[in-house]
């Protein structure tokens, strides 16, 4: 089998979830060199059978983004693996661009590419700012490729999300035989994050290159819900926090640990700075900041 493609799903919205199996039921690559794996993580109730010819489904009842792609990775048969989200839908040449781009990259161990909004109501102006919490991401129309040995020195701004990551098995291995950690990645509406930053600086670590490559491209169905204030406040502090945490188990510590108390003393502060009385996006700034905060404080522990 040459790719599987692996669907980690928690309380899936119907619609969503529909469009997401659609868009891998209009694959082009031929069926017989690739499948579909489906993870329930621990849905109530269960996610029931989805209608693919070359389909699994297993249940992973450990809850959190980070447990479901382990069992997901350890159960596939190909030898790419292409992460997908429920609300994403992969273009139909997804899967045959992958495979040709492995094929011209043995050294690259983890890519992605484009992740295009599809909005159910447009945007504000000021809710622009913050789509890339949403896993939207266009880097242009060249490739980029980073080393491994860049990623001690900072993240690779190119490294692929989540959403559309395509693993070599291979390289995914080292992942899947590090030892497991606190980041769970989201776990029901608990908005943690890290997961795949994870990834890639474990990948890295072991000696891969990361990519992105602009061929590839898919499209992420985004709710009203997701672009409401409280939701982006608390997905931006979530994600700050997990950033802090993942940099920090990698070696990484671009900000010195903090204790605790200080925590409301700083946060205070941040919420003069960045006038957060003001409007939502101030506010979500301020959230950002009171996340690394917390973050600082959580690796002082460590």
């Amino acid at each position: 089998m040459d790719i599987t493609a692996i669907v980690c799903t928690h309380n899936p919205h119907p619609g969503r979830f529909a469009r997401t199996l659609e868009g891998l039921r209009r694959q082009t690559l031929p069926g017989a060199q690739w499948d579909c794996l489906v993870v329930d993580n621990a849905s109530t109730p269960a996610v029931g059978p989805a209608g693919l010819s070359n389909l699994r489904m297993v249940r992973e009842p450990k809850p959190g983004l980070s447990h479901a792609r382990r069992r997901g990775l350890g159960e596939a048969a190909g030898l790419l693996c292409v992460l997908v989200d429920d609300d994403n839908v992969l273009a139909p040449d997804y899967l045959e661009k992958a495979l040709c781009i492995a094929d011209a990259h043995p050294r690259v161990g983890a890519f992605g590419g484009r992740s295009l909004a599809e909005f159910e109501a447009a945007p504000a102006d000021w809710q622009r700012e913050f789509t890339t919490l949403l896993a939207v991401r266009d880097l242009g129309n060249e490739p980029l490729i980073a080393p491994a040995a860049a990623a001690f020195l900072k993240y690779p701004p190119c490294a692929p999300i989540g959403a559309g990551m395509v693993l070599r098995r291979e390289a995914a291995q080292a992942w899947l035989d590090s030892p497991s950690c606190s980041l769970t990645d989201r776990r029901g509406s608990d908005l943690t994050s890290g997961g795949d930053n994870d990834i890639v600086l474990t990948l890295c670590a072991a000696g891969w290159d990361v990519a992105y490559f602009p061929e590839l491209f898919l499209t992420h169905l985004i709710p009203s819900s997701r672009l409401a204030p409280g939701y982006l406040a608390r997905l931006n502090e979530g994600i700050q926090r997990s950033w802090v945490r993942v940099l920090s188990l990698h070696g990484q510590r671009p900000w010195t640990p903090i204790a605790h108390w200080t925590v409301p003393i700083r946060s205070a502060r941040a919420w003069i700075r960045e006038g957060a009385w003001r409007g939502p996006a101030q506010r979500i700034r301020w959230r950002g900041a009171h996340g690394r905060f917390l973050g600082r404080a959580d690796i002082a522990q460590t």
